[in-house]
């Protein structure tokens, strides 16, 4: 495994899902669909935008559970569950939060109106992790388990060039290891 490297399975910039940071929820929901007709054969399907500044430069991306989180916007009065949950909060205490908070109780369709308003750049996760086009799958099965992402942008020099997903990454561990035995 110390022989494949990241570059091979990076999936470049311009086959990916990209908006901007003052795009709206709804708009990235476009993009991520168009982006699917365009994939290359054999490629799963995208579960994420990657979202960009004026500048073009990658700040943030935002996946399938982000733009549902997106859709309440009571969640930030709770801060990061998932972080709660991880500190050893109990699942029946961040219910009962969560149940005097009354999240999802208005309409669907009142809450779905609120995709054309919510801008990118109050939901986005920033991004901070990346890795070398260079790096061996090994480094990069490495760090997607540590950062627990399901992708990693790619980096040549300080340029990011694509992105490394898991569901890449996967297939490719596994197709290896059912060639090797």
């Amino acid at each position: 495994m110390n022989d494949r490297y990241v570059k091979y399975l990076t999936l470049p910039l311009n086959e990916y899902a990209l908006v901007f940071e003052d795009d709206s929820l709804l708009e990235a929901l476009q993009a991520l669909e168009k982006s699917q007709v365009n994939l290359p054969p054999g490629r799963q399907p995208h579960r994420a935008v990657l979202v960009k500044d004026k500048n073009g430069t990658i700040v943030g991306k935002l996946g399938h559970l982000g733009f549902l989180k997106a859709l309440e916007p009571k969640y930030t009065i709770l801060g990061d569950v998932e972080r709660l949950s991880k500190s050893g909060l109990s699942t029946e205490f961040i219910e009962s939060m969560m149940e005097n908070y009354n999240f999802w109780r208005d309409d669907l369709t009142k809450i779905t109106e609120c995709a054309k308003h919510i801008k990118l750049k109050q939901v986005m996760k920033p991004v901070e992790e990346s890795i070398d086009e260079n790096s061996t799958l090994a480094e990069a099965v490495h760090q997607m388990v540590m950062w627990q992402t399901l992708s990693i942008l790619v980096k040549r020099e300080d340029q990011v060039v694509g992105i490394l997903r898991l569901s890449d990454l996967f297939t490719e561990i596994s197709d290896f290891i059912k060639t090797s035995v």
